[in-house]
């Protein structure tokens, strides 16, 4: 039987994913300053905000916003109404990556040096954030949430239709791109190093991290 959290237990659990917030939106914040291209959760919405008025952090709380109501459209009945915990979560989350990318836009990038050593620096703290996220295990977020959703209604995996929504939303960020920008723009060598080293990353970092959350805990 599971036991309910307490109160100072879920305070401190949401604290955790505030904290992963703060850092992951930093990091999309750092691989925007490099200018090597984005992680691919955030390919869309930075090329969507290079089209509109809207910021990077409004495109991606409109793309959230989006992902939730396709999980509804999607379970239907089945969907958890504790998952629109989501759309809070992704509002945060927005403004923190406008704060990120206001607080670090005076960064030079006097190289492609520099450039790689901002991605990469991007790359290890969008992982930190992810498994802070993880640990924390309160809310799902919103991309996430919409391949949970899949899974449910499909016989595919979690991570094989997490990479094929990873390459979606690339694809989608790139022919956009391209057809409205005439370039190529936010999906880069960048976009690959986040793709390949934020998993590895964050499944590395989880479980010290889950230990260390434990022994805080009451």
């Amino acid at each position: 039987m599971s036991v309910k959290p307490t109160r100072q237990e879920t305070v401190r659990r949401y604290g955790l994913l505030g904290l992963g917030l703060l850092i992951t939106a930093f990091g999309i914040a750092f691989s925007i300053q490099a200018g090597l291209g984005t992680s691919p959760i955030s390919s869309l919405p930075y090329v969507v905000s290079l089209l509109t008025p809207l910021s990077v952090g409004t495109a991606t709380i409109c793309l959230h916003g989006v992902l939730i109501l396709l999980q509804l459209l999607i379970l239907r009945r089945r969907y958890d109404p504790v998952q629109l915990l989501q759309l809070p979560v992704a509002l945060v989350f927005g403004y923190l990556t406008d704060l990120g990318v206001w607080v670090i836009q005076g960064i030079p990038v006097p190289s492609y040096g520099v450039r790689w050593l901002l991605c990469l620096a991007g790359v290890f703290l969008v992982g930190v954030g992810v498994a802070l996220e993880v640990v924390a295990g309160v809310v799902t977020l919103a991309g996430e949430g919409f391949v949970l959703a899949v899974c449910r209604v499909t016989p595919f995996p979690f991570g094989n239709l997490k990479v094929a929504f990873d390459v979606l939303l690339v694809g989608v960020a790139s022919l956009l791109s391209l057809l409205c920008l005439h370039g190529l723009y936010g999906v880069r060598e960048g976009t690959l190093a986040a793709a390949l080293g934020v998993g590895l990353i964050a499944k590395r970092l989880q479980p010290p991290l889950q230990a260390w959350f434990t022994k805080r805990l009451p």
